[in-house]
Formats: C-alpha cells, structure tokens, sequence
C-alpha cells in the first residue's frame, strides 16, 4: 500500500502537466481468493445490479470465463452480466506466473500533443519488439482514443497469440470524483463508454478478454455498479512501475524486482513520450523475473482464467 501511495504522488506530479491528470488510487481493503484469484471486495452500494446487500457478487459467479475456465468460446474475465464485478489484484501466490500488463493511455490532451507536433508518438514499437523477439506474453489495456490512433499496432497486437487484449476506457477519463485531477467521466456514461472500447477492441481478433483497467485505478462502488451490464472483471496490479516519466531506467527496474511476488500483476505503460524508459528498463526486469524463479504469463493465465481466445483458432 505505502509503494502504491508513493506511485500515486510520482503520477499526480507528472501526469498533470501533459493531460492534467494522474493516476493511482485503491478502493476496497478485504480480500478472498474467489475462482482461485485473489479478490478485493468491492465497497457496499445498496441497491447495485446483481450484488447481495454486502456488495458481494451474486452467488456462483467468479473471475473465471464463465466459471468454469477452459470452456470453449469463453472469454477470461468474463462474469455474468448484471453482477458487480470482481475487483483482482494479483493471482494466486503459487507457481511461478507473473503477468506483464501494459497500458496504453489517450486523453485528448495527448491527442492535442501528437497533432501539434509537440510529441512524437505515443506507441512504444520498441516494447512490441522486444516482447515479439524474445517470444515473452503480455496483456494489453487499450483505450479506445489509442486504437483508433493507432489501428495498425493493435492489429499487430491482435495478431501475436502471445498477447491478449483488455480494455483501458475510451478516453482516460475519471470514474471517481477524486482521481488526482483526471477530468470526470459523466456518471450515466460510465457503461457506454467501457462498453464502446470493448466494441473497438473486439473488432481485431486476437486473444480477447474482459478485464477492465479504471483510469488511476480509481473506482467506488458507483464506478463497479455501472459496469454491472458488462460481465467484467476489473484487474487493479499489485506492482506499481513508476515508468510514466520517469528520467532513469534503474528505478523503474527497483520498483518491480522489489515488489514482484509469484502471481503478481505488474503494471507498465507502452506510451513512449510520457514512459519514455520502459523498454530500456523491461530487458533488466525480465533477466531479473528470471533470476528469481518468475515467467511472464498472459494476465488470464496468472488469474486462472485458462487461455482460451475469443477465436477458437488461437488456442494453444
């Protein structure tokens, strides 16, 4: 938690000059292993779609594809629409599975930074690259805004059977009032909007999913209960890089390596011009996975979700 507070300040400070925003915040404090991840139980909200007065998930649902994982034509993370959805943190602490997850912010603000020329480009093909040659998994959270920047990159994505494809927002925006100055999604487009960025997402094939990443990881129960009609699984991470502008590729390496735990959920960021060391620091992350005994796993895989795609001709 104190790692987690202390990413929340690097990303207030920083992210505020380029899209007047910033990132991390947590919600919820109880957990359970639930489908075999572990769980962070959403806070109450009387009333919400599909939840038990505790704000539990209703009865028989899991993280899993459906429940049951390894069932063909089901998607991991998906549950049962109409459920408030589980809130993941990290995979069970066994085995020898870590996911790399790398998010793909765009706001309009970074939008404004491409056309003006002020930056060059906010896809880092340098990670890509790198994941491709070493033939090393990972999981992609894509805004909405960055597919339509960059169509030929996702379909790149889509197209490598090691990657699987999850959903960031369409457009970066807060789904809490306090989410370090990010500008605030209206509350009745909540659903629309994570719904339209799956739509986008979808439409490339590939290893589908349905997890979901909040925006700073900022979510309260009014956020979870709007994603009740989508049969999502929110993934939060409990290892926190540090590369968004980062000057140095040593402390983004510092910060995983020292927090990095079997079944981990490591969260990083492919926008090159505001995580411009990623791919200097991610050879010394994965020589220093390796060392400890640590695989990068697809996100679904480190969940015990299975590895089934939405196309049944990717399943490996």
């Amino acid at each position: 938690m104190f790692l987690k507070k202390i990413h929340v300040l690097l990303l207030a400070t920083t992210l505020i000059v380029v899209t007047g925003a910033a990132a991390l915040a947590w919600s919820g404090d109880q957990r359970r292993t639930d489908g075999g991840a572990w769980v962070t139980r959403a806070p109450a909200t009387p009333g919400a779609t599909g939840s038990d007065p505790a704000g539990q998930p209703a009865p028989g649902v899991s993280g899993r594809p459906g429940g049951t994982p390894g069932t063909p034509g089901r998607i991991p993370g998906a549950t049962r629409p109409g459920t408030r959805p589980p809130v993941v943190d990290h995979g069970p602490r066994t085995g020898d599975k870590v996911a790399l997850t790398f998010d793909a912010d765009m706001t309009d603000a970074m939008l404004y930074q491409l056309r003006t020329g002020r930056v060059r480009s906010y896809a880092n093909l340098r990670i890509v690259e790198m994941l491709e040659r070493e033939k090393v998994p990972a999981t992609f959270f894509l805004t909405g805004k960055w597919v339509e920047r960059y169509p030929d990159v996702t379909r790149r994505l889509a197209g490598n059977p090691r990657f699987e494809l999850a959903n960031h927002s369409y457009g970066h925006l807060a789904f809490t009032s306090d989410c370090y100055n990010l500008p605030r999604i209206p509350a009745g487009q909540m659903t629309s909007d994570v719904a339209r960025t799956f739509e986008l997402v979808e439409a490339y094939g590939g290893r589908q999913t349905r997890y979901f990443r909040f925006p700073g990881l900022c979510h309260d129960g009014a956020a979870l209960a709007a994603l009740a009609p989508l049969g999502t699984t929110v993934v939060d991470g409990d290892v926190v890089s540090g590369d968004p502008f980062a000057t140095a590729w040593r402390p983004i390496v510092r910060a995983v390596l020292s927090q990095v735990k079997p079944g981990s959920v490591i969260v990083l960021h492919v926008t090159e011009a505001n995580a411009a060391m990623t791919d200097e620091a991610l050879p010394h992350i994965l020589a220093g996975l390796a060392e400890r005994g640590l695989t990068p796993a697809p996100l679904s895989e480190v969940l015990g979700d299975g590895t089934l795609a939405a196309d049944p001709t990717q399943q490996r």
